[in-house]
């Protein structure tokens, strides 16, 4: 049996993630106090109904019985015909809050902090702290809209092999904030900007011409090379020791040039290779002029 825990932050994304799961074949159920998992698990292993791939959202609306998560994941761990993993989704602050002003909802600890969405969120992050050290997978929603959240936990999850590795490449502009939800983080700024080049300014390194101007000199390509090298000694590395999800992350000054050819020429290397690779480009459209 496949066991999908999915926690995080209130307002992130879970309830996107769930339709999601669902939409995908999943059985779910939101809204679980930790301690009735395993009861959970076992009623579907009984049923005759072949559910044997679950999703469950955990999260600080089961109040005080969320501290028995850990026990919970720990108990599931242990049992070795159940294959369990943990979603962490998250958001920056200001996104939350931005996000809870434009639909007026209330925060699950709203009365608690007397409306105060600031201390909510410090507190609910403090209590989720340690569980996101443990999660397999892990999705910052920030720069998401919500079809590009769906299409991620569409490539992590469907029809997936419990001991595949998947890869994120993705691209970003330093400009807009560094990628916080990334294992592994190359910036590229190094190299000579196309932006600077008139007919290339306001095209992207999406197209051929771009890419050919980054990768025409020495110090891109050997960049390149090093980083592939790297990527082969890490990779089997990170599969070894069963991670399920690694973002490799590029950026440059906006995120639409060098770290755009990059991740298009990384992502292709490791296709190639046979690896389940996603790309990702954040900031492309930022500012975009026609």
């Amino acid at each position: 049996m496949d066991l999908l825990i999915v926690t995080g932050m209130s307002g992130s994304g879970k309830s996107c993630v769930m339709d999601v799961m669902e939409d995908i074949g999943y059985y779910c159920i939101d809204n679980i106090p930790p301690k009735l998992i395993p009861r959970f698990v076992d009623l579907c292993r009984q049923s005759e109904s072949g559910m044997d791939k679950l999703a469950v959202a955990v999260d600080i609306r089961t109040g005080d019985m969320f501290a028995e998560i850990f026990y919970t994941w720990q108990k599931l761990k242990d049992n070795p015909d159940i294959e369990v993993k943990v979603l962490f989704i998250e958001a920056s602050d200001e996104v939350l809050i931005k996000r809870y002003k434009e639909t007026r909802r209330k925060h699950p600890l709203d009365e608690r902090f007397n409306g105060n969405l600031h201390q909510a969120i410090r507190f609910e992050w403090e209590r989720l702290s340690q569980l996101r050290e443990i999660a397999d997978y892990y999705i910052e929603t920030s720069n998401l809209t919500a079809n590009q959240l769906k299409e991620q936990v569409k490539d992590l999850f469907l029809d997936k092999r419990s001991d595949s590795l998947a890869i994120k490449v993705m691209s970003f502009g330093f400009k807009y904030g560094a990628s916080t939800e990334s294992d592994l983080v190359f910036d590229v700024r190094c190299l000579p900007n196309p932006y600077y080049i008139d007919e290339l300014r306001h095209r992207t390194g999406c197209e051929e011409s771009v890419r050919e101007y980054v990768m025409s000199f020495d110090q891109s390509k050997k960049l390149m090379e090093k980083i592939k090298d790297l990527l082969d000694f890490l990779i089997p590395l990170y599969i070894s020791e069963g991670k399920s999800q690694l973002v490799i992350a590029f950026g440059c000054t906006g995120g639409k040039h060098r770290s755009v050819t990059f991740t298009e020429l990384i992502a292709k290397y490791l296709s190639d290779k046979e690896y389940r690779v996603q790309k990702y480009h954040r900031d492309i459209t930022k500012e975009k002029k026609f």
